[in-house]
Protein backbone atom coordinates (compact mmCIF):
# COMPACT_ATOMS: atom_id res chain seq x y z
CA UNK A 1 0.00 0.00 0.00
CA UNK A 2 1.63 3.17 -0.97
CA UNK A 3 1.57 5.71 2.04
CA UNK A 4 3.12 8.18 0.67
CA UNK A 5 2.27 11.78 0.85
CA UNK A 6 0.93 13.74 -2.19
CA UNK A 7 2.08 17.07 -3.04
CA UNK A 8 -1.72 18.53 -2.74
CA UNK A 9 -1.34 17.09 1.26
CA UNK A 10 2.06 17.87 1.79
CA UNK A 11 0.90 21.57 1.03
CA UNK A 12 -2.03 21.22 3.32
CA UNK A 13 -0.20 20.61 6.07
CA UNK A 14 1.92 22.85 6.02
CA UNK A 15 -0.35 25.51 5.56
CA UNK A 16 -2.01 24.07 9.09
CA UNK A 17 1.53 24.10 10.72
CA UNK A 18 2.25 27.62 9.31
CA UNK A 19 -1.34 28.42 11.25
CA UNK A 20 -0.98 27.23 14.53
CA UNK A 21 3.10 28.25 14.62
CA UNK A 22 1.22 31.74 13.93
CA UNK A 23 -1.46 31.35 16.42
CA UNK A 24 0.81 30.25 19.28
CA UNK A 25 3.28 33.24 18.04
CA UNK A 26 0.16 34.94 18.78
CA UNK A 27 -0.84 33.74 21.99
CA UNK A 28 2.33 34.52 23.73
CA UNK A 29 2.12 38.79 22.02
CA UNK A 30 -0.12 39.84 24.77
CA UNK A 31 -1.49 39.74 28.27
CA UNK A 32 -4.36 42.02 27.53
CA UNK A 33 -7.95 39.77 28.32
CA UNK A 34 -9.56 41.93 25.75
CA UNK A 35 -7.36 42.03 23.11
CA UNK A 36 -6.03 38.11 23.25
CA UNK A 37 -10.05 37.18 23.14
CA UNK A 38 -11.00 39.21 19.71
CA UNK A 39 -7.48 37.75 18.21
CA UNK A 40 -8.57 34.08 19.65
CA UNK A 41 -12.09 34.17 18.15
CA UNK A 42 -10.56 36.26 14.66
CA UNK A 43 -8.18 33.83 14.13
CA UNK A 44 -10.85 31.06 14.11
CA UNK A 45 -13.32 33.32 11.48
CA UNK A 46 -11.07 35.06 9.42
CA UNK A 47 -10.98 34.76 5.80
CA UNK A 48 -6.98 33.64 6.44
CA UNK A 49 -7.45 30.55 8.20
CA UNK A 50 -10.86 29.64 7.03
CA UNK A 51 -12.06 27.25 9.52
CA UNK A 52 -15.49 28.82 10.90
CA UNK A 53 -17.98 30.81 9.97
CA UNK A 54 -18.82 31.97 13.39
CA UNK A 55 -16.91 31.76 17.21
CA UNK A 56 -18.19 33.34 20.44
CA UNK A 57 -16.71 33.00 23.69
CA UNK A 58 -18.30 32.50 27.22
CA UNK A 59 -15.62 32.78 30.67
CA UNK A 60 -17.00 31.37 34.15
CA UNK A 61 -17.15 33.38 36.76
CA UNK A 62 -15.57 31.50 39.52
CA UNK A 63 -17.65 32.76 42.32
CA UNK A 64 -21.24 32.18 41.04
CA UNK A 65 -19.89 29.36 38.25
CA UNK A 66 -21.90 31.29 35.60
CA UNK A 67 -20.65 31.12 31.82
CA UNK A 68 -20.51 34.89 31.19
CA UNK A 69 -20.80 35.88 27.19
CA UNK A 70 -17.76 37.85 26.19
CA UNK A 71 -17.49 38.24 22.79
CA UNK A 72 -19.32 36.92 19.83
CA UNK A 73 -17.03 37.04 15.63
CA UNK A 74 -18.37 36.22 12.32
CA UNK A 75 -16.81 36.12 8.82
CA UNK A 76 -18.01 39.59 8.19
CA UNK A 77 -16.24 41.30 11.44
CA UNK A 78 -13.33 39.28 11.48
CA UNK A 79 -11.05 41.93 10.10
CA UNK A 80 -8.31 43.86 11.21
CA UNK A 81 -6.13 40.45 11.29
CA UNK A 82 -2.61 41.56 10.25
CA UNK A 83 0.45 39.72 9.72
CA UNK A 84 3.46 40.55 11.57
CA UNK A 85 6.78 39.17 10.63
CA UNK A 86 8.26 37.61 7.31
CA UNK A 87 9.12 34.43 8.19
CA UNK A 88 5.83 31.86 8.66
CA UNK A 89 7.26 30.05 11.71
CA UNK A 90 7.86 33.22 13.51
CA UNK A 91 5.00 35.73 12.76
CA UNK A 92 1.87 36.61 14.51
CA UNK A 93 -1.17 37.97 14.05
CA UNK A 94 -2.08 41.46 15.23
CA UNK A 95 -4.99 43.39 15.05
CA UNK A 96 -5.35 47.49 15.78
CA UNK A 97 -7.79 48.92 18.68
CA UNK A 98 -10.30 50.15 15.76
CA UNK A 99 -10.81 46.63 14.61
CA UNK A 100 -11.28 45.61 18.19
CA UNK A 101 -13.74 48.29 18.28
CA UNK A 102 -15.95 47.82 15.82
CA UNK A 103 -15.55 44.04 16.63
CA UNK A 104 -17.00 44.72 20.27
CA UNK A 105 -19.76 46.77 18.73
CA UNK A 106 -21.72 44.05 16.38
CA UNK A 107 -24.57 42.92 16.95
CA UNK A 108 -23.46 39.52 17.55
CA UNK A 109 -20.87 40.31 20.16
CA UNK A 110 -23.49 42.44 21.48
CA UNK A 111 -26.27 39.46 21.73
CA UNK A 112 -23.24 37.13 23.24
CA UNK A 113 -22.34 39.21 25.97
CA UNK A 114 -26.10 39.44 27.16
CA UNK A 115 -26.04 35.73 27.76
CA UNK A 116 -25.54 33.78 30.66
CA UNK A 117 -25.44 30.08 30.94
CA UNK A 118 -25.92 28.41 34.15
CA UNK A 119 -22.64 25.96 34.18
CA UNK A 120 -24.37 23.56 36.77
CA UNK A 121 -27.77 22.87 34.98
CA UNK A 122 -28.80 19.70 33.84
CA UNK A 123 -27.51 19.82 30.20
CA UNK A 124 -25.45 17.03 28.71
CA UNK A 125 -23.41 19.87 26.43
CA UNK A 126 -22.57 21.87 29.43
CA UNK A 127 -21.64 18.77 31.47
CA UNK A 128 -19.57 17.23 28.94
CA UNK A 129 -17.47 20.54 28.24
CA UNK A 130 -17.49 21.86 31.69
CA UNK A 131 -17.32 18.85 34.22
CA UNK A 132 -15.29 16.14 31.58
CA UNK A 133 -13.42 18.86 30.11
CA UNK A 134 -14.13 17.07 26.48
CA UNK A 135 -14.91 18.56 23.22
CA UNK A 136 -18.82 18.39 22.26
CA UNK A 137 -20.25 18.74 18.57
CA UNK A 138 -23.51 18.49 17.41
CA UNK A 139 -25.64 17.95 14.35
CA UNK A 140 -28.27 16.31 15.79
CA UNK A 141 -31.64 17.86 17.00
CA UNK A 142 -31.49 17.20 20.32
CA UNK A 143 -29.79 21.12 21.57
CA UNK A 144 -32.38 22.89 19.51
CA UNK A 145 -35.45 21.90 21.96
CA UNK A 146 -33.03 21.63 25.43
CA UNK A 147 -35.18 22.84 28.04
CA UNK A 148 -31.93 23.17 30.42
CA UNK A 149 -29.91 25.37 28.16
CA UNK A 150 -31.84 27.63 25.60
CA UNK A 151 -28.75 29.63 24.41
CA UNK A 152 -27.82 27.54 21.40
CA UNK A 153 -32.15 28.73 19.95
CA UNK A 154 -31.79 32.18 21.26
CA UNK A 155 -28.81 31.90 19.10
CA UNK A 156 -29.72 30.32 15.97
CA UNK A 157 -27.16 27.93 16.40
CA UNK A 158 -27.83 24.45 14.47
CA UNK A 159 -24.60 22.21 13.64
CA UNK A 160 -21.87 23.11 16.23
CA UNK A 161 -18.87 22.52 18.06
CA UNK A 162 -18.49 23.57 21.43
CA UNK A 163 -14.64 23.29 22.98
CA UNK A 164 -13.71 23.99 26.86
CA UNK A 165 -10.81 26.08 28.06
CA UNK A 166 -8.60 24.24 29.84
CA UNK A 167 -6.40 25.59 32.42
CA UNK A 168 -4.73 23.61 35.36
CA UNK A 169 -7.44 20.90 34.75
CA UNK A 170 -9.99 23.31 35.08
CA UNK A 171 -12.51 24.99 32.41
CA UNK A 172 -11.90 28.78 32.37
CA UNK A 173 -15.00 28.50 29.79
CA UNK A 174 -16.25 27.64 26.19
CA UNK A 175 -15.95 28.33 22.68
CA UNK A 176 -19.02 27.98 20.22
CA UNK A 177 -18.37 27.68 16.63
CA UNK A 178 -20.60 26.85 13.83
CA UNK A 179 -21.18 27.52 10.07
CA UNK A 180 -24.30 29.54 10.70
CA UNK A 181 -24.59 30.65 6.36
CA UNK A 182 -23.41 27.89 4.74
CA UNK A 183 -24.66 24.70 7.13
CA UNK A 184 -20.97 23.42 5.81
CA UNK A 185 -20.66 20.71 8.07
CA UNK A 186 -18.02 20.67 11.15
CA UNK A 187 -15.50 17.38 10.20
CA UNK A 188 -12.88 15.80 12.39
CA UNK A 189 -10.12 18.04 10.82
CA UNK A 190 -12.21 20.84 11.90
CA UNK A 191 -12.67 19.46 15.42
CA UNK A 192 -8.79 18.58 15.54
CA UNK A 193 -7.71 22.00 14.48
CA UNK A 194 -10.25 23.96 17.33
CA UNK A 195 -9.00 21.46 19.85
CA UNK A 196 -5.35 22.23 19.60
CA UNK A 197 -5.84 25.76 19.21
CA UNK A 198 -8.42 25.86 22.34
CA UNK A 199 -5.60 24.12 24.65
CA UNK A 200 -3.32 26.82 23.30
CA UNK A 201 -5.97 29.92 23.84
CA UNK A 202 -6.82 28.47 27.72
CA UNK A 203 -2.96 28.47 28.37
CA UNK A 204 -3.04 32.17 27.51
CA UNK A 205 -6.05 33.32 29.16
CA UNK A 206 -4.87 31.61 32.13
CA UNK A 207 -1.83 34.02 31.75
CA UNK A 208 -3.94 36.77 31.52
CA UNK A 209 -5.87 36.24 34.23
CA UNK A 210 -3.15 35.81 36.66
CA UNK A 211 -1.21 38.88 34.80
CA UNK A 212 -4.20 40.66 35.69
CA UNK A 213 -4.62 39.51 39.40
CA UNK A 214 -0.72 40.56 40.02
CA UNK A 215 -1.32 44.59 38.94
CA UNK A 216 -4.65 44.28 40.29
CA UNK A 217 -2.85 43.66 43.79
CA UNK A 218 -0.21 45.56 43.19
CA UNK A 219 -2.54 48.58 42.44
CA UNK A 220 -4.46 47.60 45.83
CA UNK A 221 -0.67 47.66 47.85
CA UNK A 222 -0.20 50.53 45.96
CA UNK A 223 -3.26 52.65 47.87
CA UNK A 224 -2.59 50.66 50.56
CA UNK A 225 0.89 52.20 51.12
CA UNK A 226 -0.58 55.43 49.76
CA UNK A 227 -3.85 55.05 52.65
CA UNK A 228 -0.65 54.00 55.25
CA UNK A 229 1.46 57.19 54.41
CA UNK A 230 -1.56 59.76 54.49
CA UNK A 231 -2.70 57.93 57.59
CA UNK A 232 0.64 58.80 59.56
CA UNK A 233 0.74 62.41 58.01
CA UNK A 234 -2.78 62.86 59.52
CA UNK A 235 -1.09 61.19 63.36
CA UNK A 236 1.69 63.55 62.79
CA UNK A 237 -0.87 66.99 61.89
CA UNK A 238 -3.05 65.27 64.72
CA UNK A 239 -0.55 65.07 67.40
CA UNK A 240 0.82 68.68 66.22
CA UNK A 241 -2.72 69.97 66.61
CA UNK A 242 -3.18 68.43 70.78
CA UNK A 243 0.56 69.71 71.39
CA UNK A 244 -0.96 73.11 70.22
CA UNK A 245 -4.15 73.07 71.46
CA UNK A 246 -2.66 72.31 75.10
CA UNK A 247 -0.36 74.73 75.03
CA UNK A 248 -2.93 77.08 73.92
CA UNK A 249 -5.55 76.21 76.96
CA UNK A 250 -3.50 78.00 79.60
CA UNK A 251 -2.98 81.69 77.92
CA UNK A 252 -6.06 81.48 77.14
CA UNK A 253 -7.59 80.40 80.07
CA UNK A 254 -5.74 83.53 81.55
CA UNK A 255 -6.65 85.91 79.00
CA UNK A 256 -10.22 85.31 80.01
CA UNK A 257 -9.90 85.34 83.56
CA UNK A 258 -8.57 88.99 83.36
CA UNK A 259 -11.49 90.18 80.81
CA UNK A 260 -13.86 88.65 83.61
CA UNK A 261 -12.25 90.78 86.41
CA UNK A 262 -12.10 93.70 83.71
CA UNK A 263 -16.20 93.10 82.96
CA UNK A 264 -16.64 93.41 86.42
CA UNK A 265 -14.75 97.11 87.04
CA UNK A 266 -16.10 98.52 83.84
CA UNK A 267 -19.11 100.52 83.90
CA UNK A 268 -22.30 98.28 81.83
CA UNK A 269 -22.96 99.76 78.79
CA UNK A 270 -19.73 101.60 78.19
CA UNK A 271 -17.83 100.64 75.04
CA UNK A 272 -14.64 99.11 77.23
CA UNK A 273 -17.46 96.90 79.00
CA UNK A 274 -18.79 95.62 75.75
CA UNK A 275 -15.02 94.74 73.97
CA UNK A 276 -14.24 92.96 77.70
CA UNK A 277 -17.29 91.12 77.40
CA UNK A 278 -16.71 90.24 73.60
CA UNK A 279 -13.25 89.06 74.68
CA UNK A 280 -14.49 86.90 77.70
CA UNK A 281 -17.34 85.04 75.28
CA UNK A 282 -14.85 84.47 72.80
CA UNK A 283 -12.27 82.92 74.49
CA UNK A 284 -14.93 80.62 76.61
CA UNK A 285 -15.86 79.55 72.73
CA UNK A 286 -11.84 78.98 72.39
CA UNK A 287 -11.59 76.75 75.34
CA UNK A 288 -14.44 74.65 74.52
CA UNK A 289 -12.55 74.25 71.06
CA UNK A 290 -9.71 72.90 72.65
CA UNK A 291 -11.49 71.00 74.96
CA UNK A 292 -12.96 69.24 72.10
CA UNK A 293 -9.62 68.87 70.04
CA UNK A 294 -7.91 67.42 73.35
CA UNK A 295 -11.20 64.97 74.10
CA UNK A 296 -10.88 63.91 70.12
CA UNK A 297 -7.02 63.48 69.79
CA UNK A 298 -6.58 61.75 73.50
CA UNK A 299 -6.69 58.10 73.91
CA UNK A 300 -9.59 57.56 75.93
CA UNK A 301 -9.29 55.26 78.86
CA UNK A 302 -12.81 53.62 79.87
CA UNK A 303 -13.26 52.44 83.40
CA UNK A 304 -16.04 49.29 82.61
CA UNK A 305 -18.74 49.31 85.19
CA UNK A 306 -22.23 48.11 84.93
CA UNK A 307 -24.26 51.47 83.84
CA UNK A 308 -28.46 51.89 83.96
CA UNK A 309 -29.00 53.59 80.63
CA UNK A 310 -32.26 54.86 82.20
CA UNK A 311 -30.35 56.43 85.19
CA UNK A 312 -27.76 58.09 83.18
CA UNK A 313 -31.13 59.91 80.65
CA UNK A 314 -32.51 60.95 83.83
CA UNK A 315 -29.09 62.07 85.16
CA UNK A 316 -29.06 64.24 81.29
CA UNK A 317 -32.39 65.59 81.82
CA UNK A 318 -31.56 66.94 84.95
CA UNK A 319 -28.24 68.57 83.77
CA UNK A 320 -30.82 70.12 80.70
CA UNK A 321 -33.47 71.31 82.18
CA UNK A 322 -32.46 74.87 81.93
CA UNK A 323 -31.37 74.66 78.29
CA UNK A 324 -34.98 73.06 77.96
CA UNK A 325 -36.77 75.40 79.80
CA UNK A 326 -34.91 78.26 77.81
CA UNK A 327 -35.69 76.87 73.94
CA UNK A 328 -39.35 76.22 75.45
CA UNK A 329 -38.94 72.44 74.04
CA UNK A 330 -41.25 69.94 75.48
CA UNK A 331 -40.03 66.74 76.70
CA UNK A 332 -41.49 63.48 76.39
CA UNK A 333 -39.94 60.51 77.57
CA UNK A 334 -40.92 56.87 76.79
CA UNK A 335 -38.75 54.17 78.94
CA UNK A 336 -38.87 50.26 79.13
CA UNK A 337 -40.17 48.39 82.23
CA UNK A 338 -37.21 47.96 84.47
CA UNK A 339 -33.27 48.54 84.45
CA UNK A 340 -31.73 48.75 81.01
CA UNK A 341 -28.20 47.69 81.81
CA UNK A 342 -25.00 47.89 79.90
CA UNK A 343 -21.25 47.42 80.70
CA UNK A 344 -19.24 51.14 79.87
CA UNK A 345 -18.15 54.09 81.70
CA UNK A 346 -21.27 55.72 82.94
CA UNK A 347 -19.93 59.40 82.52
CA UNK A 348 -18.76 58.82 78.68
CA UNK A 349 -22.34 57.65 78.02
CA UNK A 350 -23.07 60.56 79.46
CA UNK A 351 -21.36 62.89 77.01
CA UNK A 352 -23.48 61.07 74.15
CA UNK A 353 -26.81 61.28 74.93
CA UNK A 354 -25.72 65.24 76.59
CA UNK A 355 -24.32 66.12 73.19
CA UNK A 356 -27.12 64.85 71.12
CA UNK A 357 -29.57 66.46 73.73
CA UNK A 358 -27.64 70.28 73.58
CA UNK A 359 -28.07 69.79 69.83
CA UNK A 360 -31.16 69.20 69.25
CA UNK A 361 -32.10 72.04 71.72
CA UNK A 362 -29.71 74.13 69.27
CA UNK A 363 -32.03 72.55 66.49
CA UNK A 364 -35.52 74.25 68.25
CA UNK A 365 -34.70 77.64 69.03
CA UNK A 366 -37.95 78.84 68.70
CA UNK A 367 -39.36 75.70 70.74
CA UNK A 368 -40.38 72.20 69.87
CA UNK A 369 -40.62 68.59 71.07
CA UNK A 370 -37.74 66.45 72.18
CA UNK A 371 -38.76 62.62 72.26
CA UNK A 372 -36.69 60.08 73.79
CA UNK A 373 -37.49 56.68 74.05
CA UNK A 374 -35.74 54.07 75.78
CA UNK A 375 -36.27 50.13 74.81
CA UNK A 376 -34.59 46.50 74.89
CA UNK A 377 -34.50 45.22 71.60
CA UNK A 378 -32.82 41.71 70.38
CA UNK A 379 -31.32 41.86 67.28
CA UNK A 380 -28.64 39.38 66.42
CA UNK A 381 -27.44 40.10 70.30
CA UNK A 382 -29.70 41.08 72.86
CA UNK A 383 -29.30 45.78 72.60
CA UNK A 384 -30.80 48.62 74.18
CA UNK A 385 -32.04 51.10 71.82
CA UNK A 386 -32.17 54.90 72.71
CA UNK A 387 -33.73 57.34 70.25
CA UNK A 388 -33.56 60.53 70.77
CA UNK A 389 -36.11 62.64 67.91
CA UNK A 390 -36.39 66.62 67.77
CA UNK A 391 -39.08 68.66 65.91
CA UNK A 392 -36.10 71.09 64.40
CA UNK A 393 -36.80 70.43 60.39
CA UNK A 394 -34.28 67.51 60.19
CA UNK A 395 -30.36 67.81 58.15
CA UNK A 396 -30.51 68.79 54.38
CA UNK A 397 -29.96 65.09 52.62
CA UNK A 398 -26.50 65.95 51.60
CA UNK A 399 -25.34 66.60 54.72
CA UNK A 400 -26.41 63.57 56.81
CA UNK A 401 -23.90 60.60 55.85
CA UNK A 402 -20.90 63.23 56.79
CA UNK A 403 -22.41 64.47 60.14
CA UNK A 404 -20.02 61.72 61.99
CA UNK A 405 -16.81 63.17 60.04
CA UNK A 406 -14.37 65.15 62.24
CA UNK A 407 -14.46 68.46 61.86
CA UNK A 408 -17.82 68.43 59.37
CA UNK A 409 -19.85 71.03 61.53
CA UNK A 410 -23.30 73.40 59.68
CA UNK A 411 -22.51 75.52 62.91
CA UNK A 412 -21.43 79.08 62.23
CA UNK A 413 -18.58 78.58 65.50
CA UNK A 414 -18.56 74.82 65.73
CA UNK A 415 -15.79 72.87 65.44
CA UNK A 416 -17.42 69.32 63.91
CA UNK A 417 -15.84 67.49 66.82
CA UNK A 418 -18.97 66.51 68.81
CA UNK A 419 -20.40 63.90 66.91
CA UNK A 420 -16.91 62.55 65.79
CA UNK A 421 -16.59 62.20 69.55
CA UNK A 422 -20.22 60.46 70.67
CA UNK A 423 -19.47 58.39 67.24
CA UNK A 424 -15.88 56.78 68.92
CA UNK A 425 -17.38 56.89 72.13
CA UNK A 426 -19.98 54.54 71.24
CA UNK A 427 -17.97 52.70 68.78
CA UNK A 428 -15.58 52.03 72.42
CA UNK A 429 -18.31 50.62 73.76
CA UNK A 430 -18.98 48.03 71.57
CA UNK A 431 -22.21 50.44 70.05
CA UNK A 432 -23.41 51.88 67.03
CA UNK A 433 -25.11 55.27 65.90
CA UNK A 434 -27.42 56.23 63.39
CA UNK A 435 -29.20 59.60 61.78
CA UNK A 436 -31.77 60.00 59.55
CA UNK A 437 -34.66 62.55 59.12
CA UNK A 438 -38.60 61.53 60.18
CA UNK A 439 -41.84 63.78 60.90
CA UNK A 440 -40.00 67.30 60.41
CA UNK A 441 -36.90 66.36 62.33
CA UNK A 442 -34.00 64.34 62.56
CA UNK A 443 -34.40 61.16 64.76
CA UNK A 444 -30.61 59.79 66.54
CA UNK A 445 -30.86 56.11 67.32
CA UNK A 446 -27.88 54.65 69.57
CA UNK A 447 -27.66 51.42 70.22
CA UNK A 448 -25.53 49.43 73.15
CA UNK A 449 -25.16 46.19 74.06
CA UNK A 450 -27.45 44.94 76.64
CA UNK A 451 -25.54 43.35 79.70
CA UNK A 452 -27.54 41.29 82.81
CA UNK A 453 -27.68 42.83 85.97
CA UNK A 454 -25.30 41.69 88.97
Amino acid sequence: MDVRTSPNQAAQQLDELTILYQFSNTMLSTLRLNKLTHLILTALTSDRTKFFERAMLFLRNEKTGMLQGMLGVTQETAIGLEVVGEDPLSSRWDMDDTAIAGQRESAISKHVRLTRIESSMNCAMIRRVICELRLYASSEEGCQVCEACDFIQRLGVTSFAVVPLIARDRALGLIVVDNHISNKPIDRNDLHFLQLIANQAGMAVENSLLYNRIEEAHANLHDARERLGHGERLAAIGAMAANLAHELKNPIVTIGGFAGRLVKGLPAGSREHQYADTIVKETCRLERMLAEILAFSRKPTICYNICDVGDILADCFASCATALEDNSILLTKSFADGPCITLGDAYQIKQVFLNLILNACEAMPDGGTLRVSLQKVSLDKKCILVSIQDSGGGISADMLPKIFNPFFTTKPHGTGLGLAIVNRILLNHGGSIEAKNEDNGALFTVTLPQAEAC
